[in-house]
């Protein structure tokens, strides 16, 4: 039998953001405790206070949890609403401090608002091709969702897998 610790994941979810054919990228900030001064797109964790005080939408569950928070974390950390939210793909890691954690990536179009950053959490932002994302110290990954992203908005899904 699995120890019940093997189920305890933090749980992610980040937006990859599409406004004019170019996508939001986030330098997270110097002070942040993983990933300092890289590059990625904004996200956050999923958190019991994002549901549990909220009525169920049937008897046992919350639907759209996922996309609230994305909703949420999106708004806090860059100050814009998004919509049309759409699955990429998932990963897990288990960080350095020990910590297991479960990220699920998203596609969405950016809907309204400007640009206000979350300083805490990052400290500039850019609106890049595919191309441009190149020329960014993005945390290992991000480009090779970008990519699946563009393909995506071209109507090819696919799996993840280590861009050129």
């Amino acid at each position: 039998m699995a120890d019940k610790n093997d189920y305890l994941h933090e749980v992610a979810i980040t937006a990859i953001v599409v406004k004019d054919d170019k996508y939001l990228i986030t330098r997270r900030s110097k002070e942040k405790r993983r990933f300092p001064g890289m590059w990625t797109v904004p996200g956050g964790k999923l958190e019991v206070s994002d549901y549990i005080d909220l009525p169920k939408d049937t008897t046992d569950y919350w639907y759209n949890v996922l996309e609230k928070v994305l909703r949420r974390e999106v708004k806090e950390e860059v100050g814009i609403d998004i919509k049309n939210i759409e699955y990429v793909t998932s990963l897990a890691t288990v960080h350095a401090d020990g910590a297991p954690s479960l990220v699920i990536s998203c596609l969405a179009d950016y809907e309204a608002g400007e640009i206000t950053l979350k300083e805490d959490e990052t400290d500039k932002f850019e609106w890049v091709s595919l191309e441009e994302a190149k020329d960014y110290d993005l945390i290992d990954g991000i480009y090779d969702e970008l990519v699946m992203a563009e393909s995506q908005r071209k109507g090819t899904k696919s799996e993840w897998n280590r861009s050129s």
